[in-house]
């Protein structure tokens, strides 16, 4: 008989759901890791036999998912989650938030918010976000805090703010804080010019040009509203989309979020040109920006992964809830119930993530060979009883409440319900500070 091999942990549960292959799950199987990778995942009798682990965690009555990718938001902006709720866009960002972020704004109320964001997210099975907001060194340094994962956005806005004084200073401090951390485990980068109505055609084709050498996706606001393509058509005499093809953005290293107000011409554009959309259903419908042609979308083989936007706009973190409202919304508004079924669904926000991001060779799959991040949910609650598909009652079911243990690179994050990086205490006194001082402004 053939020593058991030495690894670090053991994860049994009752399901694993890899994504890969697709509508799969896994009975009574465990996972087994070591030095941060998935090594094996194989039946629970024999990953006994066959393995040695430092620790075995038993989930007897868990599913285990890849973690959960939030693919578009903007992780500070929890400071600022309910200060303007029940307004169009445009009124919203004009008349609110830009003038509190020009008010509030600076390095520090980015790591303090942005510290917020990711207690959150890990309670809610996020394992990596897609950002964009101002002074992204600080939301660096949450990330390598929290030790979870995420694609930090080099933003670039051609007016001044607190961060940068024009379009060459937001290139150069995020290329600076790039070349500082490219190599970190943990950190990938993105270019995120924010929006066709607050980026230059000139801004854009340095940005082009600077993706292209670095091999960097490009991750931006995109048809959100009949307004942004209003703008444009004044300003250029064209739609957002078709300003983004002469310039040369469409492309597979393009994340479009929102993509709300298309075209079925528009539509076939995307999918010739290999772009990426992230999908944020509650913000959509919060915003009242209306409702994504996500169906449309998915006939066209169009890669769409799920993002919350931020928590100003949603006002949650949550992707169980984006799941949920994807799928019911693409068959309401498509007349048919199975539009976005749920196993698809779990892959909005899981591999379809990784592969916008470029990451699909290291995350959002439970695959041999990529890393350990895990998300566990626990199946035990009443209204989680009695359960016939597990993959149905992820979308339809379960909350992030249900969520009890999540692990990035093989190292636990959450246990039981709790943060093992994070000082929750410090994160919500500094939210109180941060809350006394803009309330405080606005009076």
């Amino acid at each position: 008989m053939n020593k058991p091999v030495e690894i670090d942990t053991l994860i049994e549960a009752k399901w694993i759901i890899p994504v890969e292959p697709d509508q799969v799950a896994l009975e009574h199987h465990a996972i087994a890791i070591n030095h941060g990778l998935i090594s094996d995942i194989l039946p629970v009798p024999e990953a006994r036999q066959h393995y040695h682990p430092q620790q075995t965690i038993a989930l007897n009555d868990h599913a285990l998912i890849p973690g959960l990718i939030n693919l578009h938001t903007h992780a500070a902006m929890t400071l600022m989650r309910g200060l303007a709720d029940d307004l169009p866009l445009m009124d919203w960002l004009n008349h609110h938030i830009w003038p509190a972020e020009k008010r509030h704004v600076n390095a520090q109320y980015v790591l303090d918010g942005a510290l917020l964001a990711c207690a959150e997210m890990i309670r809610g099975g996020i394992t990596c976000f897609n950002d964009m907001y101002f002074f992204p060194e600080a939301t660096a340094e949450a990330i390598i805090q929290s030790e979870m994962r995420s694609a930090i956005g080099l933003i670039v806005i051609d007016f001044p703010t607190a961060y940068a004084s024009d379009a060459d200073d937001y290139l150069a401090k995020g290329l600076s804080l790039r070349d500082r951390y490219h190599q970190h485990p943990l950190l990938s980068f993105c270019f995120a010019p924010h929006a066709p109505y607050t980026v230059s055609d000139n801004t854009f084709d340095r940005i082009i040009t600077y993706a292209e050498q670095l091999n960097l996706p490009i991750h931006t606001h995109l048809h959100e509203t009949q307004a942004e393509i209003r703008i444009s058509e004044e300003s250029y005499r064209m739609r957002p989309i078709e300003r983004m093809r002469q310039l040369g953005l469409l492309g597979p290293n393009l994340i479009a979020a929102h993509m709300i107000h298309l075209t079925d011409r528009e539509i076939n554009l995307m999918h010739e040109c290999g772009c990426h959309i992230a999908h944020c259903p509650s913000s959509n419908l919060k915003l009242a920006s209306g409702f994504a042609p996500v169906s449309s979308l998915l006939n066209q083989n169009i890669n769409i992964g799920l993002g919350t936007d931020g928590a100003a706009s949603n006002n949650r973190l949550d992707l169980f809830e984006e799941m949920r409202l994807a799928a019911l919304l693409a068959k309401a508004t498509r007349g048919q119930a199975d539009a976005l079924p749920a196993h698809q669904a779990l892959r909005m926000a899981t591999l379809n993530g990784a592969q916008a991001l470029g990451l699909e060779g290291k995350i959002g799959s439970l695959v041999k060979g990529k890393t350990a991040d895990i998300t566990a949910v626990d199946f035990s609650s009443l209204n989680l009883t009695p359960c016939y598909d597990p993959i149905s009652h992820l979308i339809y079911t379960a909350s992030r409440d249900q969520v009890s243990h999540v692990w990035v690179n093989g190292k636990m994050l959450l246990q039981d319900g709790k943060l093992t990086t994070l000082d929750t205490k410090n994160i919500h006194y500094r939210a109180q500070c941060w809350q006394e001082r803009i309330a405080a402004s606005k009076s």
